[in-house]
């Protein structure tokens, strides 16, 4: 037990873009950072778009794929862009893992910083798999960054809340609302509309354009009563926190909501991990059984039919492939924190093939 509270609680920050995903994690590595004795987070920075960050991160993707190459070799926009990046960088994400768990004795934090177009990692292939990677790995949590000064309005919160619970149940991880810029809009509102039914319909009520020419209620406020009824049950289970990313108040509450998530991820989502680990285990082991059931019938079929070819059925030692040959392949992912890496990138969409290998991977130019 004692192996298992030395593991590094992972916050995975998701956010709309413009919620301030980036400022706060630059505060909540201040923050850590100013603690007596200080306890330096381990950063990663997934968003390969991004010109600046406002904090060095240990792992960063744009030292492996340059996304601006990536749109151009692919012929790519800008989303299209992020995703392929994304992509590629997943496909060595087991590097990532590796350096995370050599840290995991020596740090109390691992952090996500992920793309600003929040539907490039909440609903890719690549999004999933890091997060599921991480997850079966480390005690994670969700936060999610809400812009409080852009949710004041009924419908902009509905829809933030709705998109908060379709990330919610596609992770099925201990989640946090993260209402940000609480120094320009307190989030009190938030809450109110959270806890008290009554106080969410009277603030739709007065909102513009709830009612029709002939003061009937609208088919979009008919919906948002109905939506706020059916996310009562979401409500009644979620952590909510008010932070400043610009002054630093709230984030000691954070981290206090980020200590509970964990417990929660122990007692439930590791549980329900084991499981579904196991079911699958069983489910694949059953699939070779039958398979190999199958290829060995279909074996002793051919060979009583062709005993001439069973004859000549041997192994050549000289025909085994060399297991070294793609050991060229590989395209390192960069600890910044061990070794300092001048903004420079390793450039993996540069598709060059060695004919006396044939492979299609990607290759370092």
């Amino acid at each position: 037990m004692a192996d298992e509270k030395k593991k590094p609680v992972v916050i995975i920050t998701i956010g709309m873009a413009g919620a301030g995903k980036s400022t706060f994690v630059q505060r909540i590595n201040s923050y850590l950072h100013s603690q007596d004795p200080p306890s330096p987070p381990y950063v990663l920075n997934l968003d390969p778009a991004v010109t600046h960050v406002p904090y060095e991160p240990n792992i960063d993707i744009r030292d492996t794929v340059n996304y601006h190459e990536v749109m151009k070799e692919y012929n790519l926009g800008p989303n299209g862009g992020i995703l392929t990046a994304l992509n590629l960088f997943t496909t060595k994400f087991d590097q990532v893992l590796e350096l995370v768990e050599k840290r995991a004795e020596t740090v109390d934090y691992v952090v996500l910083d992920t793309p600003g177009q929040i539907e490039i990692f909440t609903w890719s292939a690549s999004g999933a798999i890091i997060t599921d990677a991480i997850a079966s790995s480390l005690p994670t949590v969700v936060a999610y960054i809400i812009d409080t000064p852009r949710t004041t309005a009924p419908a902009t919160f509905m829809s933030n809340m709705l998109y908060a619970c379709s990330i919610l149940y596609k992770t099925k991880l201990p989640f946090i609302l993260v209402f940000n810029k609480t120094d320009v809009q307190p989030h009190n509102f938030a809450l109110e509309w959270m806890q008290d039914f009554e106080a969410f319909q009277a603030a739709l009520a007065a909102h513009k354009g709830t009612t029709d020419d002939e003061g009937e209620p609208t088919y979009m406020h008919s919906l948002m009563n109905s939506m706020s009824l059916v996310l009562d049950e979401f409500y009644r289970h979620l952590t909510a926190v008010g932070v400043s990313s610009m002054t630093g108040a709230g984030i000691k509450e954070f981290f206090d909501a980020v200590q509970a998530a964990r417990a929660e991820y122990e007692k439930e989502y590791l549980p329900e991990l084991e499981r579904a680990r196991k079911a699958r285990e069983d489910q694949l082991d059953a699939v070779k059984q039958d398979s190999m059931s199958r290829m060995m019938k279909d074996l002793e079929l051919d060979r009583a039919r062709n005993p001439e070819i069973v004859a000549r059925d041997r192994w050549d030692p000289s025909q085994e492939e060399d297991d070294d040959a793609d050991d060229e392949l590989d395209v390192n992912i960069i600890d910044r924190s061990e070794e300092r890496w001048p903004g420079q990138y390793i450039d993996v969409t540069q598709m060059r093939r060695r004919d006396d290998q044939g492979v299609s991977w990607p290759r370092p130019g």
